[in-house]
C-alpha cells in the first residue's frame, strides 16, 4: 500500500511537470536554464510545501486527475500531446487501484480492546419476563435499542444511566444494540398464578358445627403468587367474608375468609328448607367458595376453590 501512494505521488507530480512545460511550450515560450528572478524573489520553501500537501490531499482523496489540450492553440506538439495522453491513461488506472485497496480492518486484539472498553450495558445475570412489563438500567455511555430478532421492530430505546420501562409479548429473546456491538438476551416465561388455599381452624373437624362461630372465625388463608402481582385481578366467590390482603415475606398475596351465610337462626331456617340436597351422609351441610386469579396481559386465569361445613346455626 505504500509503494502505491509513493507510485500515485510520482506520477502526480509528473503531469504537473508536465503540464507546465506544455503551456510553455504551447504558448511559445523559451525554457533554459538561466536565473530568471534572483534568488531572494524565489517562491519560498513552505509555500512549496504546502502545494506538496494539497497535492498528497488530493490523492489520498482518490481525486482523479486529468489535463487537457487547448485545441484552440495555432501551434500545436503533437508528441507531447501524445505523451500526455499516455500520462491521463496511467493516472486513471493508477486512480482506480488506489479505489481498489480494502479498508484497514482491525485486528483481534484491537476487536478485544473494543470489547472490553465497551461493557454491557446490562448485568450479566439480567433477564425479561414474557407478557409483562419489564425495566431495565442502562449502565452504558451510549444509548441501547432493544428490539425483537424476528422482525426487528423497536421495543425501546433507553439512554445512557437511565432505567426505563417496557412492553414485552410473546418474544422468545430481546435483541441489545449499543455502540458498535449487539448481544442477545433470553426472556423468561410468564407462568400462571398460583393459588393456595389453607384451612385454619379446627371447628370443622367436631360432630357439631356451628354457623355463628365460622362467621367469627378465620377459616382460611388464601395466598396468591405471581412474578407480576401488580396485573393479576383477583376476584372471589360465595358466601364469605374477605379481609384486605396482606403481604407476606416473600411479597405474596394473603387473604383470610370467614363464612358469610346467615345473620340469624330464622334465616338459617331458611336456608336449610331451600338447600335439603347438600346436606352429607353425616348430616352436615355444605357451602362453597372460589377464588380466581387473571394475569390481564398473558390472558392466563387459575380458579380454586373450598369448602365450608356446619350442622346448626348456634348452640
Amino acid at each position: 500500500m505504500v509503494r502505491r501512494s509513493r507510485d500515485s505521488k510520482f506520477i502526480i507530480y509528473q503531469v504537473l511537470y508536465i503540464f507546465v512545460i506544455t503551456v510553455l511550450a504551447l504558448k511559445g515560450a523559451e525554457i533554459n536554464l538561466g536565473e530568471v528572478v534572483s534568488k531572494e524573489n524565489v517562491v519560498k520553501k513552505t509555500v512549496r510545501d504546502s502545494l506538496v500537501n494539497v497535492v498528497d490531499s488530493l490523492s489520498e482523496m482518490g481525486l482523479k486527475l486529468s489535463i487537457k489540450v487547448d485545441t484552440n492553440v495555432i501551434v500545436e506538439n503533437k508528441i507531447l500531446k501524445n505523451e500526455l495522453s499516455k500520462l491521463n491513461n496511467q493516472v486513471v488506472s493508477l486512480t482506480n487501484k488506489i479505489k481498489d485497496i480494502p479498508k484497514k480492518r482491525n485486528t483481534p486484539k484491537e476487536e478485544k480492546l473494543l470489547a472490553k472498553v465497551l461493557q454491557s450495558p446490562f448485568s450479566t445475570n439480567k433477564s425479561f419476563l414474557k407478557y409483562a412489563t419489564n425495566s431495565a438500567e442502562n449502565k452504558s455511555t451510549v444509548n441501547v435499542e432493544l428490539r425483537d430478532p424476528k422482525t426487528d421492530k423497536l421495543i425501546s430505546v433507553i439512554p445512557p444511566n437511565e432505567i426505563k420501562e417496557f412492553e414485552l409479548r410473546d418474544e422468545d429473546e430481546i435483541v441489545l444494540k449499543y455502540g458498535n456491538k449487539t448481544e442477545k438476551i433470553k426472556t423468561t416465561e410468564n407462568l400462571p398464578p398460583e393459588i393456595v388455599i389453607d384451612k385454619v381452624t379446627t371447628k370443622m373437624s367436631k360432630a357439631n358445627i356451628y354457623v355463628k362461630e365460622l362467621q367469627r372465625t378465620t377459616c382460611f388463608n388464601v395466598k396468591i403468587s405471581d412474578e407480576r402481582l401488580d396485573q393479576i385481578r383477583i376476584t372471589h366467590s360465595g358466601p364469605i367474608s374477605v379481609a384486605a390482603p396482606r403481604k407476606d415475606k416473600k411479597g405474596n398475596l394473603v387473604y383470610t375468609v370467614s363464612l358469610n351465610l346467615v345473620n340469624n337462626e330464622d334465616k338459617f331456617y331458611e336456608w336449610i328448607d331451600a338447600n335439603n340436597k347438600d346436606e352429607d351422609a353425616d348430616g352436615r351441610y355444605k357451602v362453597n367458595f372460589f377464588f380466581s386469579a387473571f394475569d390481564t396481559k398473558s390472558k392466563q386465569k387459575v380458579e380454586v376453590g373450598e369448602s365450608f361445613y356446619f350442622t346448626e346455626y348456634t348452640k
